[in-house]
Parts: structure tokens; sequence; C-alpha cells
């Protein structure tokens, strides 16, 4: 007689080695998942923008990749079939173009073989050849059944207010930002010289070579964008950042009167500082900042101290790398922590009009003006409005953020009243009357590089916003101090007839 009936202890055992080798493979699998979401998802902005990482392979080089496209439609960075005119015997099928030449080349960058991606062609890759995480998730049928997985890039830059800065700056070295007030969205973003990135991008070695050879020996830097990558001394711009910070910081008001004088001896020096042309200047804050005297504001650095004034300055945002969705951005800069002015209150005193150290990107100047303009909140900047996929599906929209508050709204509204009389009665009125009776708010700055006695160079400046009760976009022009016509000139009178085109032009196209 058999005994009762028992299950095999050998499948037993096969079946929990199994359920354990199953476990293993999941958690292993699980891993591999988090680790590829975290290099390709979470990390994807930190890579992109690496420098280091600027090579592909021919493989990668020869995919599909989508266009650029500005706010009001134009094209600016595409893909297009491989001609036998333009690239004969190309080993390639695809050849990426960029319509507008240089138009928006500091912000599209280039894309080639040899010598990697810059700008949005680096940052944005993955979008654009439709490697995006979430843009396979959407698009897996498409990738799979052999449909195109590119997406599609779109600015919050407009192409005809571009070409406006463009004509308006001319052959002058220098740069012109225009920002929303309300969103931080940049519209338009010019710096001459810029380049042609179509040369670049040649499928001929040779010729690409050459032309990333010229761009890098020219002087001038044209591969830098200097609207955002390099920072300039602000001259009287500056003392937008001093008032504010005299009016919560310090005792300053609207009734604080200066007295008339044409020299000043600050504290640890014998050297005099002086108004701009050696002029006497003084009177009420409003009086002051219309003329854009320099003593009154080397007064108020120099009695709020350096702690105070350094900290003031900070909260506008130097020393620190602006969020900007372009790579590179430089870090405007005051030139100093507050124990370097102790026992150097004559540096302090020319920093508070915008002199010695004190540098700004004019990206920078621009959102410093849009500040003003929102009540002394500061939004972060940035070009990107989308990104899509080839179906349109949106993958990431921009949406307002806040960057810094560095002031009151009641400081604010101060401060529009003082550059509204700028505009009416100050440095500014010469140029800057806007069509349609729109009032603009503004302030001037000329940055003196040399000292005095030297044949002079100075950087021409203004910055500002409308419509002044209602404020919808901000602008900030900068023109280097590289010749006679802008070293002689006055930032009103030479950078005034920029920002007055680009705010009528900008005010007719935004709502």
């Amino acid at each position: 007689m058999g005994g009762p009936n028992r299950p095999a202890q050998g499948g037993s055992g096969m079946n929990q080695r199994i359920r354990s080798l199953t476990v293993a493979l999941s958690l292993l699998f699980l891993v591999l998942f988090v680790q590829a979401t975290n290099w390709q998802y979470f990390r994807q902005e930190g890579l992109a923008s690496d420098p280091r990482n600027n090579r592909v392979s021919a493989r990668e080089f020869d995919d599909r990749r989508g266009p650029i496209v500005t706010a009001d439609g134009t094209v600016v960075a595409a893909t297009e079939p491989v001609s036998e005119t333009v690239n004969p015997g190309s080993r390639f099928d695809w050849q990426r173009v960029y319509p507008q030449g240089d138009l928006f080349a500091h912000v599209t960058g280039y894309y080639t073989l040899d010598y990697g991606a810059t700008q949005l062609e680096r940052t944005q890759n993955a979008v654009l050849v439709g490697k995006d995480p979430a843009q396979q998730l959407a698009a897996v049928g498409g990738i799979f059944g052999g449909g195109d997985p590119t997406g599609s890039v779109h600015l919050t830059l407009r192409a005809d207010l571009q070409r406006v800065a463009k004509q308006a700056l001319g052959e002058r070295e220098g740069s012109a930002v225009v920002v929303d007030v309300r969103t931080g969205a940049v519209l338009a973003m010019w710096s001459w010289p810029s380049f042609d990135p179509n040369p670049v991008v040649a499928h001929d070695g040779d010729v690409a070579s050459a032309a990333l050879a010229a761009l890098h020996d020219d002087r001038r830097k044209p591969l830098l964008a200097n609207a955002y990558q390099e920072r300039y001394m602000p001259g009287s711009t500056f003392k937008v950042l001093t008032t504010a910070i005299g009016l919560e910081r310090g005792g300053l008001t609207l009734d604080t009167v200066f007295p008339e004088e044409r020299a000043w001896v600050p504290p640890d020096t014998t050297k005099p500082l002086r108004n701009y042309g050696g002029r006497a200047c003084g009177g009420t804050l409003l009086e002051v900042f219309r003329r854009s005297c320099n003593i009154p504001f080397a007064r108020t650095a120099v009695e709020l101290g350096p702690a105070l004034f350094v900290d003031g300055v900070d909260r506008f945002g130097f020393e620190q790398r602006i969020p900007f969705d372009l790579p590179a951005s430089a870090a405007s800069t005051f030139g100093g922590r507050p124990s370097r002015f102790d026992d150097a209150l004559a540096l302090l005193a020319l920093h508070g009009f915008g002199g010695g150290d004190v540098q700004v990107t004019p990206l920078h100047m621009a959102m410093i003006a849009a500040a003003v303009g929102n009540g002394g909140r500061m939004m972060v900047p940035h070009v990107i409005a989308e990104t899509r996929t080839n179906t349109g599906t949106v993958i990431y929209r921009a949406r307002p953020e806040t960057w810094l508050v560095p002031m009151r709204a009641d400081t604010a509204a101060l401060l529009t009243d003082l550059m509204v009389e700028v505009v009416r009665n100050g440095t500014a009125s010469c140029c800057m009357t806007l069509k349609g009776g729109i009032q603009a708010a503004a302030k001037t700055g000329t940055a003196q590089l040399n000292p005095e006695g030297e044949t002079e160079r100075s950087h021409a400046w203004i910055m500002g916003f409308a419509p002044a009760d209602a404020p919808r976009v901000a602008v900030a022009v900068m023109l280097r101090g590289v010749n006679d016509e802008i070293s002689s000139s006055t930032g009103g009178r030479l950078a005034g007839p920029i920002a007055k085109r680009l705010l009528d032009a900008a005010l007719s196209l935004v709502p």
C-alpha cells in the first residue's frame, strides 16, 4: 500500500528559484529604468549644457532634426535633404540649414559633426531628434511604425522685432534686448557682430574648418552672444539700483536735497569725484536723477555703507548666474564683497554711480528695467516658449516664474516716476517720445572707460519700459565704446533712438 501523495521536492525548489530570479530581474530592470530616466531626463539639461559633450557620431549626425521656429512663425533652423549642388559627393542624407543667416545665430547656435553643437542646437538636441523621454512616450507608435520622430522648438522671440533690432543697431558693436515685463519672455535679443552658421555646418570639412577658424580669429568675438555672455560697465543706468537701495535701506526720499557741487572728495582719498562733463549738479532726488548727477549717488553709496549697499545690489541678482534657458550666461558683478570696501569708501562711492568694477550683461539690465515696471518682481528670462512632438503635442510649455523680488512695489512706483521724468525733461528727452503719445520710462548711461586726461572711451546705455502706467515691454541697449562716434556721444542721444524704435515696434506687436 502506498502512502499519501506529496508534491515533488525538486519542483518546489525550481519554482522558488524561478520566483527569486524573477524578483532579481525585476529589481535590475527597475534600477536600469531609474538610471536611464536619471540620465535621459533629470540630468538631460546638465549633460546638454556640458561643453565637453560636443561630439556626435556620423550615424547620429545624419538623423533628421526638427525645426526651431520664432513666435511669429519664421523657421530659423531646419533640416533639408542633401542637394548635390550644395554638398556634392556628401555621404549624408540631410543638411542642417539656417534660413535667416546671422539673425538668430546666438540663439540657435549650430550643429556640426566635427565641432559639436552650440546654443539651442545643443541643449534641445533630444527634442529635435525625438529622443526626449516624454516625447518618446507620446510617440511610441510612430517610432516603431517608422514615422517621423523629430520634435520642434518654438521661441518667444519674434523675427519681425529681431529685424528691427538688427537694423537699428546697424554695424555698431553692442546689444539690444527686449523682454515682456510680465512674463520674462525674451522678445528680441540681438548682438553685433553676429555670424552666419551655414558655412560652419557645411559637410565639406575644409569649408567648415575655415569658416570657424575665421570666426575664432575675429577680435570682435562674433561667436560670443554679447547680450548675455558678456558684461560691461553700466554707467549711470546703475543709478536705478542705487536709488532703489537708498529708498529701502537708507534715508533717501523724494524730499532729499543734495548740495550743488562740481566735485566731492569721498573718504579714504584725496582725489575728488566729479559729475559728467565737470558740471555743477545738485538739488532734489528728482532733479539729480533726471540730470544724472554722479556725486549724489556716490554720497548715497557711502552713507549706506558697504554691508547694506552690497546686500542691496545682491538682491538684484548680482554675483548670481541668471537662470536662463540658453547656456553659459555670464553673472553680473559688483566687483567685491563688503570687506573690500571697508577701508576703500572712495571705491564704494565710484561704484555708487556705476563706475569702478561694476559690470552688467545687457540681458540683466533689461530684466532690472522690467522689474521696476513689474512692481518690483524680476521674472525668470526665457527664449523657449514650447517644445512639441512632430504631431504638435506639447512636451514643454514655459510658465511665468518670479526669480527675485529686489524691491517693494512702492519703491518701484517711485522709480517709475523718476524714470518718466528722465524721458520728459532729462537725459532721454531727446529721443524717447513714443508713437501714439505712449509714455516711456527710462534711464540713460554713459560709462567712461578710461582715466581723466586720456582719449575718451565710453559705452552708451539706455534701459526702460513702456507704457509707464501699465508696463508691457522693457528694453536695454548697449553700444560698446570702441570708436569716436560712440565715445563722443551719450547714452540718451545714441542708444535712445534704438530703444525708441524697439519699444514702438514691440508695443505694436505684443498685446
